[in-house]
């Protein structure tokens, strides 16, 4: 941006507010609404304002945030593969994003093709403007701007928003990318362990000690099941499967640390203050076995599915153990991870073993079957684990489903 169009944009109280006040605001959404509002203050004849946020998540591919005057805030996520459908391309935003034009349509002529004109034009829109916001990566992003006054926008609207829109942009590039950290972190090393990454946590061996449920799990007979199965068919049982045990383990407010294989790694931390620990406790193991029959139930409806389509349903284990772990950073200088160690997440792991034996899929521990009303666990007797001295006492849970 040259000096003379540097000094226009920064002359404009729209722009000071951006300088000054916008920058504060950390949610997208509240940042929507509040540009809304202060482009109609400033007089200018603004009825909607939607940004279009493209991101890097597993699930979505994008939100979109719109605001239109006198009803605040709304914004949806926009799933994967949006792109190659009619209801993309029969839209201005193609022309905004491939061809990086900015797109006007006065409503109050001729009739539009696109539903989404047509639906602002129903609701009394008179003039609909698009264009790419660019970021310094070279990211694009998309802003609309709708009227409802007659005539639309004048000359004069549309320039002095074009050059506030440099400010809005720098803006929601932070905001963009601070997203698109965050959903990566959440997606590769989950919720808890990316917060604190972002928080600054990442020196080698930087970690806390914490009282946790740990989860771990795996398939029984995967090997030969992968020696069978195609690549795509092993990915989506897999996928299947990691869907239904991580699906309990996020409902019941766990982390899933890692995925190793067919076997999964998970925790559910103890809440609540040191005063309070024994009632942090009891209250954690409760949504960790609440979790466990969730995820046994689930599986049990894969299982159905599988057998209707003939094959092999799934079996698996599941170990719970009540222990003291490190949550923090393991691993070499260059390439850490973000998870447990401890006697604890080995006892799991160790337990998890005697679910082959006993024919079982949830193993528990002393430790968690103490803490659950004694009519909901059963006895299996004491069992020999890998590299503990003592054979333990192991737990199973009633009522599972088969």
């Amino acid at each position: 941006m040259d000096e003379v169009t540097l000094s226009r944009v920064y002359d404009d109280p729209l722009a000071h507010w951006f300088a000054t006040e916008a920058y504060r605001i950390s949610d997208t959404a509240e940042l929507i609404a509040a540009t809304g509002e202060q482009i109609v203050a400033a007089g200018l004849p603004l009825y909607r304002l939607a940004y279009f946020q493209r991101t890097w998540h597993p699930e979505f591919a994008g939100k979109g945030y719109f605001w239109r005057r006198g009803r605040g805030v709304e914004w949806g996520s926009t799933p994967h593969g949006f792109q190659e459908g009619a209801e993309y391309r029969d839209n201005p935003l193609p022309a905004v994003y491939e061809q990086r034009k900015i797109f006007r349509f006065r409503l109050e002529g001729e009739e539009p093709q696109a539903p989404v004109l047509r639906q602002l034009k129903a609701e009394g829109a008179t003039d609909y403007v698009a264009l790419p916001l660019f970021f310094s990566t070279g990211h694009v992003d998309a802003l609309s701007l709708v009227s409802d006054r007659p005539g639309g926008f004048t000359g004069s609207d549309l320039d002095r928003l074009y050059l506030l829109h440099f400010a809005f942009t720098r803006i929601v590039e932070a905001h963009s990318l601070r997203d698109t950290a965050t959903n990566l972190l959440d997606a590769y090393v989950g919720r808890a362990a990316g917060e604190r990454i972002l928080a600054g946590e990442v020196r080698r061996g930087e970690g806390q000690t914490l009282d946790a449920v740990i989860w771990y799990c795996d398939l029984r007979g995967f090997t030969r099941t992968s020696d069978v199965l195609s690549r795509d068919s092993v990915i989506c049982l897999l996928n299947d499967y990691f869907g239904a045990m991580g699906a309990a383990v996020t409902a019941a407010g766990g982390e899933i640390l890692k995925f190793m294989g067919d076997a999964m790694l998970a925790m559910l931390p103890v809440a609540g203050s040191a005063d309070r620990a024994a009632v942090g406790r009891i209250e954690t193991v409760g949504r960790a076995v609440q979790a466990a029959s969730v995820a046994a139930q689930s599986i049990a409806v894969l299982n159905a599915s599988r057998r209707a389509a003939g094959d092999q349903p799934l079996r698996f284990g599941l170990a719970l153990h009540l222990g003291e772990v490190m949550f923090g950073n393991i691993g070499a200088s260059q390439r850490l991870d973000f998870t447990v160690i401890g006697p604890a997440v080995n006892y799991a792991a160790r337990l998890e073993k005697v679910a082959a034996l006993t024919g079982r899929p949830v193993m528990l521990s002393q430790a968690v079957a103490d803490l659950l009303p004694a009519a909901t666990v059963e006895p299996l007797g004491r069992h020999t684990l890998k590299d503990i001295d003592q054979p333990q006492m192991v737990f199973g849970l009633k009522d599972l489903p088969a």
